[in-house]
This record gives C-alpha cells, sequence and structure tokens, in this order.
C-alpha cells in the first residue's frame, strides 16, 4: 500500500454483530478506505465484532452513516445491526508491514493472485500482482473469487472482453494475462481507473486494456465476453444494456445467495438461456450465454 507520509491517521470503528461485518467492509471501501481490519480473534461465535476503517483524513459522519446505511441495504442486513460507531486518531503505523502479515496470495483457477512483496516459487500458475489498497478487487474477496474461476474456466483470448466496474482492474487484467487483446474497462469513479491502470502497468498488460471513466452506455460497442462486478440494485438497472452488448458470454456477480431469485428472474426477462449459478460463502455468481 502507497501511503504519504504523515504522522496521523484517521479510524472509523463500528461495532456490529457478525451478520453484518462484510457489508461495513463494503462501505468503508466505498469511502475510500486505505484498509480495514475485524478483529474476529480469540471472539466467541455470535459475539458483536468490531469493523475499522483507516483513512488519510477524517471521514465526515454524514458519508460514513450514508455509506452504511447503503451498504447493509445492499447485502440485507438490519440497521440495528449496528451498534455503535465512533471515531479516532491513530499514530503513524508501518502499514505496508502490517498489510505484510495478513495479506497472502491467493490461487483462483488457473491464476494466482499475490501482493509485490510475494516470493512464490516457479508454477504453471498466472501471476497477477496486486497492490492490496481497496478491499475488494485484490482477489480476497468471494465475488472476485468467483468471477476469477470464471474467466479462468470460460474465457476464449480471442474473444473481446468488457469489464463494467472495473474497480482495480484485476478481471480486465486476468483476460489479458490469458492472452486478451481487444480489452475494455470502466468504472465511474476516477480513482479506481487510476489505481487499475497502475496495476496494469505493474502486471506488464497495461497496452492490451482500454480504460475509461464512466459506465456503459449505448454506443458502447458488443463484447464476446461481458463481466459485471456489482451489486444487485446496479446490475438490475444496467441488465438489458448488459445484455445488449454481450455477444456471447455474460458474467454477474456482486449478487448475494439471498438474492439469487430475483437475478434469476431479472436475466430470464431478457435471456431464454438460463444463468449458470456459483456460490462461494454469501455470494454468488451468475453465468449466462447470450
Amino acid at each position: 500500500m502507497t501511503l504519504k507520509n504523515q504522522k496521523t491517521w484517521f479510524a472509523v470503528d463500528i461495532v456490529v454483530e457478525p451478520a453484518a461485518a462484510e457489508a461495513i467492509e463494503f462501505a468503508f471501501n466505498e469511502l475510500g478506505s486505505l484498509g480495514t481490519e475485524i478483529d474476529s480473534l480469540r471472539k466467541d461465535p455470535g459475539e458483536p465484532l468490531c469493523v475499522t476503517g483507516f483513512f488519510d483524513s477524517a471521514a465526515a459522519d454524514d458519508s460514513v452513516r450514508c455509506a452504511i446505511e447503503d451498504s447493509l441495504r445492499i447485502h440485507g442486513v438490519e440497521a440495528a445491526s449496528v451498534i455503535s460507531i465512533g471515531s479516532r486518531e491513530v499514530e503513524d503505523t508501518d502499514w505496508l508491514a502490517e498489510w505484510k502479515k495478513h495479506w497472502k496470495p491467493q490461487n483462483v483457477g488457473r491464476f494466482t493472485i499475490a501482493p509485490p512483496w510475494s516470493q512464490l516459487a516457479e508454477s504453471e500458475q498466472i501471476l497477477i500482482t496486486i497492490e492490496p489498497n481497496m478491499a475488494f478487487g485484490t482477489g480476497t474477496h468471494e465475488t472476485t473469487q468467483l468471477c476469477l474461476a470464471a474467466i479462468s474456466e470460460l474465457y476464449d483470448p480471442e474473444h473481446s472482453f468488457l469489464d463494467v466496474g472495473t474497480g482495480t482492474g484485476i478481471l480486465a487484467i486476468a483476460a489479458a494475462k490469458l492472452g486478451g487483446r481487444l480489452i475494455y474497462a470502466c468504472d465511474v469513479d476516477l480513482n479506481s481507473i487510476s489505481i487499475a491502470r497502475e496495476n496494469a502497468a505493474a502486471n506488464g498488460v497495461a497496452g492490451k486494456i482500454v480504460f475509461a471513466e464512466g459506465s456503459i452506455d449505448r454506443g458502447t460497442p458488443r463484447h464476446d465476453f461481458v463481466c459485471a462486478n456489482l451489486t444487485l440494485d446496479v446490475i438490475e438497472l444496467l441488465l438489458p444494456l448488459l445484455v445488449e452488448k454481450t455477444g456471447e458470454t455474460l458474467l454477474l456477480s456482486g449478487i448475494l445467495a439471498e438474492q439469487e431469485t430475483a437475478a434469476v428472474e431479472a436475466i430470464r426477462n431478457l435471456v431464454v438461456r438460463d444463468p449458470k449459478i456459483e456460490r462461494a460463502g454469501e455470494w454468488i455468481a451468475l453465468t449466462v450465454q447470450v
């Protein structure tokens, strides 16, 4: 993680019921946190957890509360799951050393996702190096892993690839690492696009991916393989356009298992074939041949 040299950081501590911990991490990611941690060690099952997000400046209370409310709604978690919200200043810490303790390489399908400092033995796995500066898109989250597994199995490098909501760029990078050449990735967040470009360059595939700020629209060309790792509310809004822009395979994730029925019904309204469903933890990914 690359951070500015400063003496003080800011932390937001949110104590929640265990079912809400992932939603709070998601909220911190949306707020642009530098990292998160959960005090789950030595905790009994069902015992409240403290989820902490770290920032380089004090986060506005209203922004924090709005992000939490939105994330709880998206994840289907009751607002009463949040027990307390607090903030504090944190003295300077060697953040990179802390990340090195906890962030380990992940094998997903044909890929190994690893931080830059990892020392890996030679293997037939395809290495993707990602700086761990965002909670999502580093290869640790179930939705990212579901998408990587699907790309590993289904993507033909002769096909064009569209990554909607690219985040850190990991899925577009995976397609490029498989040999894809016609790859387009977009995100409405300018900071995400900047990070994605840096990650693509670090993996030697910057010239293979076109990154753009914004979302898809009527003018977006069709692509053979389209991936959207978003949230169900966003997917539902974009779904007609995603289907329209898909030439062959549409991969959707960021969907909770309890949202499966709604997601499948939305797809059936637009596509004849039923989607293939894969599961990891509380999340699912749907792949459909358009």
